[in-house]
């Protein structure tokens, strides 16, 4: 451990370890998937997609590493267990910082297949990182407005082909769809424009997720919905980077998928549209009411602590 150190040590410490452990496997990453574009037959494919998700494993394994040699943070994590590697999966979690992806990365990773986001497809332009996820196929959206959609409906029709050219590759090697369904992270500011119903959450759409539930039909074992709280707040990366997180309480739920939101036809459906989106506000109802009972347990056990103190 290098507790010992001061933040701002620890903090260069865990980026240069960050950096040194990413170049690393994404030069590994380039060359395999540079034979996978030159020679783009189904065999090749089947051959080396393996290989990449196992590279990417190992990333996640590095970065776990360092993060577990620079920080002291506490970890109070429930329903983990019970999950099969080589079975599909359906993830979603509220989104509130870049750090979310690091927290999931680093519980789930080896437990089930590797997560796999859905990003803006501005982020396919970040130095080595966009390179990094094209070659893994993470799928890229283009994020609309529901204004600009109905001026221009026929964008609907690229976020679904876009989803259904992912979901086609993902179907060939067992995958966790990852979906962060507020579409954005969580600000005050965001949350006040939205009026939104929940008092920690943003609103869920349902729509990248009921287009990867349609895609893969019955290949996905259950939806896993994760919960993470910062029960100190939501930290930037630079502080997650510090070690100055002290404490991140994550709890996993496992729910069954309605058979329906499979086989129905999510765009030409209004019903079934209502149906995924009331399933999802329940989950979403649910989700806040935990946030809640989590952040008044940690305020209640810091109270206790002062008092003792």
């Amino acid at each position: 451990m290098l507790s010992f150190l001061p933040a701002a040590a620890r903090g260069v410490v865990a980026i240069l370890m960050l950096v040194v452990n990413t170049l690393f496997w994404c030069l590994l990453l380039f060359a395999l998937a540079l034979v996978k574009l030159a020679l783009p037959f189904a065999a090749v494919r089947a051959a080396i997609d393996p290989v990449l998700n196992g590279i990417a494993t190992r990333w996640i394994a590095g970065n776990s590493g360092w993060m577990r040699l620079t920080q002291r943070t506490a970890w109070d994590v429930e329903g983990l267990d019970g999950f099969e590697y080589r079975g599909w999966y359906m993830v979603c979690a509220n989104h509130q910082t870049w750090v979310d992806i690091f927290v999931l990365q680093h519980l789930f990773n080896r437990r089930i297949p590797l997560l796999k986001f859905f990003l803006k497809h501005e982020l396919i332009w970040v130095p080595v990182m966009g390179l990094a996820w094209w070659a893994l196929d993470f799928p890229f959206m283009r994020r609309h407005s529901e204004q600009y959609l109905r001026k221009h409906p026929e964008k609907r029709l690229e976020d679904l082909e876009t989803t259904r050219r992912a979901c086609a590759k993902f179907a060939l090697l067992p995958t966790s769809v990852m979906n962060f369904v507020e579409g954005t992270r969580f600000t005050p500011d965001k949350h006040a424009a939205q009026h939104s119903p929940y008092r920690h959450l943003l609103k869920p759409k349902a729509g990248a997720l009921a287009l990867s539930l349609n895609a893969l039909g019955d290949k996905f074992d259950s939806m896993i919905d994760v919960t993470i709280v910062y029960p100190g707040g939501a930290p930037s990366f630079w502080k997650f980077l510090r070690g100055d997180v002290e404490r991140i309480v994550v709890r996993v739920d496992r729910h069954a998928i309605p058979a329906e939101f499979s086989s129905g036809n999510f765009m030409g459906d209004s019903k079934l549209r209502k149906r995924v989106q009331a399933w999802l506000h329940d989950l979403w109802q649910r989700k806040d009411r935990r946030i809640e009972e989590i952040l008044a347990g940690e305020a209640q056990a810091s109270g206790r602590a002062d008092a003792i103190r």
